[in-house]
């Protein structure tokens, strides 16, 4: 969890803390675009614009610029016939080869102030991949490419990292978001994304699936949604909380409050039946309770931001995780999008703040960022969720008032939903969304 700054971050959680005198979590980070940018004129001042795009398939992979690379059953791996393509390249003094991948111009239809990749890779042996990104305004300038994400799936061999900051010109990184501080947003953006295996390796890292959600969100909140046609659906989600694991692995967060983000996505792939088992969790001690959330802790730690709460490290661990079904971040309108996914079998894991007094039954009187699990509606259509922040597993399940949740999900994060689903839960139809 974290601030919506990429400095300062504990600081003023701490004063704030001090002055309500109310309990704060280490905050997951709102969304840090520039709400005074004008939208475009089409779409109306009020218009929460969101695009979802994924690249995933033999022709996906295809369609872009390849260096050293080949495609082959939905795949992008290194091309381990053609060396004479691949470059070479030194990290943390190793010599590794490497080779890319690069999207075309995707132009999502607005003019766009906030991006988050995600991405479902397989990183073997001492293997990574580097996602980044470059956007392109209006008038033709043309950003540097930003590094989003240094990612392997284990931690052996390099330190899963994002690099903050690298504002040098159109945008910048602010962990897991690309926030554009042009004036007026950019038009277009690409993503590229490099392959590298360790010299003399044969083992290769495959790239499954990348993809990006851009956004352009209105000040304010949004008018409450009025419930739909999914009533008293609740999804049986099992119950996870993160206090229990309070002073759990220093190294990695240390547990408790900082490990919502583990906790929530523990909780859905649990719900999938994907969670790890006992060999993955063997180095964790005996007496350590539901050991797989520590596994998820470990397992989505950046070490770059110091902490468990990157929303792109969740879901590509995740994604690992659910064999023939994917792992991505979006955002949502409100509760009505979020009863389609519901009415689909599919749990949501949404990013929420709130202020003392503004979420009735928390468990917590405030929170400048919490990762929670949206699963189901009661009959009067108000959301049911299980919420990690709880202190043990009985106190998880709670009835949120369907205004004051969606005014804590849209006003900060905008709406922002890890989605998770495997092979046997298909999306939900998109209708006129772009989110998915």
């Amino acid at each position: 969890m974290r601030l919506p700054t990429p400095v300062s971050r504990r600081a003023p959680l701490a004063a704030l803390a001090a002055a309500t005198g109310a309990m704060m979590l280490p905050v997951t980070r709102a969304d840090a675009s520039p709400a005074a940018a004008a939208g475009p004129a089409a779409a109306g001042p009020g218009a929460r614009l969101v695009d979802y795009r994924r690249w995933d398939t033999d022709g996906a992979f295809a369609s872009g610029t390849r260096r050293g690379t080949v495609v082959g059953d939905g795949r992008l791996r290194l091309d381990a016939a053609g060396a004479a393509g691949l470059g070479s390249r030194t990290l943390d003094g190793r010599r590794y080869d490497e080779g890319t991948w690069r999207s075309g111009w995707h132009e999502p239809g607005f003019a766009l102030t906030s991006l988050i990749p995600s991405w479902s890779a397989a990183t073997p042996r001492d293997s990574v991949v580097e996602v980044e990104v470059r956007g392109r305004t209006a008038d033709g300038r043309t950003s540097s490419w930003d590094l989003m994400a240094r990612w392997a799936a284990g931690d052996q061999h390099v330190r899963r990292t994002t690099v903050a900051g690298q504002g040098d010109d159109l945008a910048r990184v602010d962990t897991d978001t690309w926030t554009v501080t042009a004036a007026g947003g950019v038009t277009a953006y690409q993503l590229r994304v490099r392959l590298l295996r360790r010299e003399g390796q044969r083992a290769t890292p495959r790239l499954e699936a990348v993809g990006a959600m851009a956004s352009r969100l209105p000040a304010g909140t949004p008018a409450p949604t009025q419930p739909g046609d999914v009533r008293g659906r609740v999804l049986d989600v099992p119950r996870y909380s993160q206090m229990i694991h309070q002073g759990h692995f220093p190294q990695w967060g240390g547990g408790g409050e900082a490990w919502c983000s583990p906790t929530a996505t523990s909780m859905v792939l649990s719900y999938y039946d994907a969670l790890p088992g006992r060999r993955a969790s063997s180095w964790v001690p005996d007496g350590h309770r539901d050991p797989w959330v520590d596994v998820a802790a470990r397992a989505t730690y950046d070490h770059g931001y110091d902490g468990t709460g990157n929303w792109a490290f969740n879901t590509a661990w995740a994604a690992s995780r659910l064999g023939g079904g994917e792992a991505f971040v979006t955002r949502l309108t409100g509760a009505r999008q979020a009863e389609r996914f519901i009415a689909a079998g599919i749990p949501l894991i949404a990013s929420v703040t709130f202020g003392p007094g503004e979420l009735d039954g928390a468990p917590i009187g405030s929170t400048a960022g919490h990762l929670l699990v949206i699963v189901g509606f009661d009959a009067a259509g108000d959301v049911v969720v299980n919420d990690p922040a709880a202190s043990s597993a009985s106190g998880v399940r709670r009835t949120y008032d369907r205004a004051q949740l969606e005014r804590a999900w849209l006003t900060r994060s905008g709406g922002l939903v890890y989605v998770l689903r495997d092979a046997d839960h298909p999306l939900p139809p998109r209708g006129a969304a772009t989110a998915w």
